[in-house]
């Protein structure tokens, strides 16, 4: 159980200190703050140990949020809570999260740490629901009087569906999910795949009446080798094996480990369901492939060929490729069919932007690169060529929804829509 909950600024100095157990002293806490935080020591390690007292933190701009104990505690449930804590006050604060705002908002701090955590135990840390009922300057007279909205907080806070509030009625009922990929890959100068993954994460608007309970299924492997097949029935699609599942709270994990269905009654509104990992069988959307030539002392050439390797009926958007040069480059002409590229000395490099990019196409572009004159005779370690892309409608995992189906004991049938975006993380080429 936590102890404590501290917010420190740069200097060392305490902001906010909440004590939820008497076992650790402020004194112990301050020892941390001038020979941790002061020192700039905290940004090697979040959990460090002072003579047997725990202190987790982390660190957002120039705050650090501090957790404290002295028993075996779970540090990723301790870490998780603190994100979230830091995520509730800038709900509270319109995204804000530094010194002046905590200085100015500290009162309306203490009334949240008293509702997240009690006897250093995590409680509500949603939001949506705090915003309910802690609010500047207190509840509204009106609201302290109606006794079935007190009800309705009441049994929303403590309930088993604390993230959805009962009673909801919309005139068209629909629900969006969109599956959004971020592609990091690592590619040597030969073009060999040095390394690759894909993060994801599924984000849902949910507008629905009533309680429904949601049902969507993914071309996850070991839920296609469980589900019976009919007499004659074959498939090429043999499922993706996924890593990392991470769920929103309001997922059924115990279906989950007995179906690999993932069974939800949603929060109202947007809100972001599951995140993963895929490290097999990536789907790369591009291929680039670069050649640097020495054309003498003051000269170089770089021609860069980008190849998009999916269906024609697609088109990515808002390509930028970094090409990088040197720091003495004097003068950089370009030529390519496609796109806009311009050499930008802040970046260090030519930059070729491209709105739209069709599926199954080839692009050039050729730089000729003068360099001025330099003392430095060290040669050019050159940084990797970086890229910027969306694909809509395309998962580098391979990643599909199969099903998604919607139970409501009124039988509505809502509107369905499932969008899939991949994005690059961090596509680098090394030239």
């Amino acid at each position: 159980m936590i102890s404590s909950i501290v917010f420190i600024n740069h200097k060392g100095e305490i902001l906010i200190y909440r004590v939820y157990k008497d076992d650790i002293t402020r004194s112990e806490t301050t020892q941390f703050c001038a020979k941790i935080v002061a020192t700039k020591e905290n940004k090697e390690c979040p959990i460090i140990n002072i003579d047997g007292t725990s202190f987790i933190h982390i660190t957002i701009k120039d705050i650090v949020v501090l957790a404290t104990t002295k028993v075996n505690v779970n540090v990723a449930m301790t870490l998780q809570f603190l994100y979230q804590l830091v995520k509730v006050c800038r709900a509270y604060f319109g995204g804000e999260f530094d010194e002046n705002c905590i200085k100015k908002h500290f009162v309306l701090i203490y009334e949240i740490l008293d509702e997240v955590m009690d006897y250093g135990v995590p409680q509500i840390a949603d939001a949506d629901l705090l915003k309910k009922y802690i609010q500047e300057g207190g509840l509204k007279p009106e609201l302290m009087n109606d006794v079935e909205k007190l009800k309705q907080l009441t049994s929303q806070a403590t309930g088993a569906t604390s993230w959805r509030p009962p009673n909801l009625v919309y005139r068209k009922n629909e629900v969006y999910l969109d599956v959004i990929e971020s592609v990091n890959v690592l590619m040597s100068v030969k073009g060999t795949i040095l390394k690759a993954d894909v993060a994801g994460s599924i984000q849902v608007k949910c507008l629905l009446s009533g309680m429904p309970e949601c049902k969507f299924g993914m071309n996850d492997k070991l839920l296609m080798q469980r589900e019976p097949r009919k007499p004659g029935q074959t498939t090429t699609d043999k499922g993706i094996t996924i890593d990392d599942l991470k769920f929103h709270q309001c997922v059924k994990l115990p279906k989950f480990d007995k179906e690999r269905a993932i069974t939800f009654i949603p929060p109202d509104g947007q809100f972001e369901l599951m995140t993963y990992r895929i490290t097999e069988n990536i789907n790369l959307p591009f291929k680039i492939m670069p050649v640097y030539n020495e054309l003498g002392k003051n000269k170089l050439e770089i021609r860069v060929k980008i190849k998009s390797i999916f269906e024609k009926n697609l088109f990515a958007t808002n390509l930028a490729i970094k090409i990088p040069v040197p720091k003495n480059t004097a003068n950089v002409n370009t030529n390519s069919a496609i796109g806009k590229a311009k050499h930008e000395p802040d970046q260090q490099g030519v930059i070729w932007r491209i709105k739209k990019y069709p599926g199954d196409f080839e692009a050039l572009l050729r730089c000729e690169i003068d360099l001025g004159s330099t003392t430095n005779q060290q040669p050019w370690i050159k940084p990797p060529i970086s890229m910027e892309f969306q694909v809509p409608m395309f998962t580098a995992s391979g990643l599909r929804v199969r099903f998604l189906r919607i139970y409501e004991k009124a039988g509505y049938k809502p509107t369905k829509w499932i969008r899939y975006i991949t994005k690059a993380g961090e596509y680098l080429h090394r030239l």
